[in-house]
């Protein structure tokens, strides 16, 4: 999965001065202008298919597909084209919830141990205050993308074995003090809706949302998706200046975290029933006005930069419930971002000026939607005129030449002469992490290699970097993922403890190495 929430919630924040120019006046021209603006985006970016749709006063004023579902294929990208949402699935989650608020089952003080007695956090404090507004807040304590290895990439474990294992997550801030996005919050979420409605989560999407507004090609998760429908958008991810198809089945795991499948024609209904507050129809409701209030009001702060509020005149920014939350040139926005491996997307809300959009795309470029929505905020709010895609396009050219000196600079660094101080078959064991289980190393052919008990896709050869530290390079070379292996000894020369970490800092969040403590298997 590349969610790229670095990338996506910092992006927000850093703008540069803005070169004024005549804003354009009519529709068309606005919508011509985005679509200039969409297609240099897919040069600049290797983005094979976008799908795009803005809703404008409760009206459609675009919905269209651009470019190709599959690269190499003629399969061309239109409104109906399925691409999977990720984490906009989040708002939908929450949804479901203020509907059951409205309906009298719960309520958003909700304590989680009395609807799921066996959820434990690491502090029994935690544990008895925890409600459902802090499932969805992101503010546990925990880290960011604690657990991730749980889900992602696909694995065996179920969600029993996540809540099993959250207990072992290490804390990393005070409870309700610090935003730390978690996946793993809003897959208990699914659980809560599941346990109370005696539905699993994929039937109370279907009924409460998907059906209600028409979304009829919309799914819970990939495999609900009919053989017979070849409009699927298929995932990329660009290596060395070649696209590589990847994946197939959208993050299915995430489950309420993230794993539906949509198009740009069916979300536009679910964004009407947002700037709607609910209504949809002829005056019937998904959720209340007052649960629209609820799930748009900050509950967890982000930080502002001083940047930020001189260029962007943004002077607020946090977390509701299933919605980032921020002002931007006077008005209020309310929008998420989606990612999983070699596909992303963007919800952008702008209740005041009744305007939304969303943006599909089956690449994992999150400066392509950035550019993108940025340019329809620019026309839609007659802001003056900036070239996104040059902007993002710097950004990206910037930071990827900084990790790349980073990492050059380190290894300069390295002590070539250093050898490991155990013969490699020593090291070659079954290693055992509290929240993730069985990790093991085997020794063939003199050499190491590691295999995720519960993730096949984490197989990769140990390669060694200096002293007691290997490096461990992915076999499927598209997650992007390497790590660090840093092994521990105790007096005696025994293996004690082995730690990960990502080599680049660029590696998404998601792949949660750092908080796996793995001692040797008795």
């Amino acid at each position: 999965m590349k969610l790229f929430h670095t990338i996506l919630m910092t992006a927000a924040y850093l703008f540069t001065s803005l070169a004024f120019a005549n804003p354009a006046n009519t529709l068309e021209q606005k919508n011509q202008n985005i679509e200039k603006s969409i297609n240099k985006a897919m040069n600049t970016f290797q983005v094979p298919g976008v799908a795009v749709a803005i809703i404008k006063d409760n009206k459609v004023v675009m919905s269209k597909g651009f470019g190709l579902a599959e690269y190499g294929t003629n399969n061309r990208v239109n409104g109906d084209t399925l691409f999977g949402i990720a984490s906009n699935t989040k708002a939908m989650t929450a949804a479901l919830l203020a509907n059951l608020v409205d309906q009298g089952k719960l309520t958003w003080q909700t304590k989680v141990i009395d609807i799921i007695p066996e959820f434990q956090m690491p502090n029994a404090y935690v544990t008895r205050e925890f409600t459902l507004l802090d499932l969805l807040s992101h503010n546990s304590g925990l880290g960011l993308g604690a657990g991730d290895l749980m889900i992602w990439p696909g694995t065996t474990l179920t969600n029993k074995d996540i809540i099993k294992g959250l207990k072992h997550l290490p804390e990393v801030s005070s409870f309700r003090s610090e935003f730390a996005y978690d996946n793993l919050m809003y897959v208990i979420a699914g659980e809560i809706i599941a346990k109370v409605t005696g539905k699993t989560w994929q039937e109370n999407i279907k009924e409460t949302i998907f059906k209600p507004l028409g979304m009829k090609n919309t799914k819970a998760k990939f495999s609900l998706i009919s053989k017979n429908n070849k409009n699927v958008a298929r995932a990329h991810v660009p290596l060395d200046g070649k696209l590589n198809v990847v994946g197939g089945n959208f993050l299915e795991q995430f489950s309420s975290a993230g794993s539906v499948a949509s198009s740009v024609n069916d979300m536009s209904l679910w964004l009407k029933a947002q700037l709607n507050e609910g209504g949809y129809g002829d005056n019937k409701k998904i959720f209340s006005e007052r649960q629209s209030h609820n799930m748009w009001q900050m509950r967890t702060i982000l930080p502002v930069s001083s940047t930020a509020t001189k260029n962007d005149k943004t002077h607020f920014s946090g977390y509701g419930l299933g919605w980032f939350l921020n002002d931007y040139h006077g008005v209020k926005l309310v929008h998420h971002s989606g990612g999983i491996l070699g596909m992303v997307s963007k919800v952008v809300l702008v209740p005041e000026e009744n305007l939304a959009m969303v943006i599909l795309t089956n690449q994992q470029s999150g400066y392509a939607f950035n550019a993108i929505y940025h340019q329809i905020l620019n026309q839609y709010l007659d802001l003056p005129e900036k070239d996104w895609v040059d902007f993002y396009a710097t950004m990206s050219e910037q930071r990827n030449s900084t990790e790349k000196n980073r990492l050059a600079a380190a290894a300069t660094n390295l002590d070539k002469n250093s050898r490991h101080s155990l013969p490699l078959k020593a090291y070659a064991q079954t290693y055992q992490d509290n929240w993730y289980g069985d990790i093991a190393i085997n020794y063939a052919n003199n050499a190491l290699s590691m295999q995720f008990g519960h993730t096949p896709a984490l197989h990769g050869v140990l390669e060694h970097y200096q002293h007691n530290t290997f490096i461990v390079r992915w076999d499927d070379r598209t997650l992007e993922a390497d790590a660090f292996v840093n092994f521990n000894l105790n007096p005696d020369g025994s293996i004690n403890e082995v730690t990960m970490q990502a080599v680049s800092r660029a590696t998404d969040f998601s792949f949660d190495f750092h908080d796996l403590k793995l001692k040797p298997k008795q």
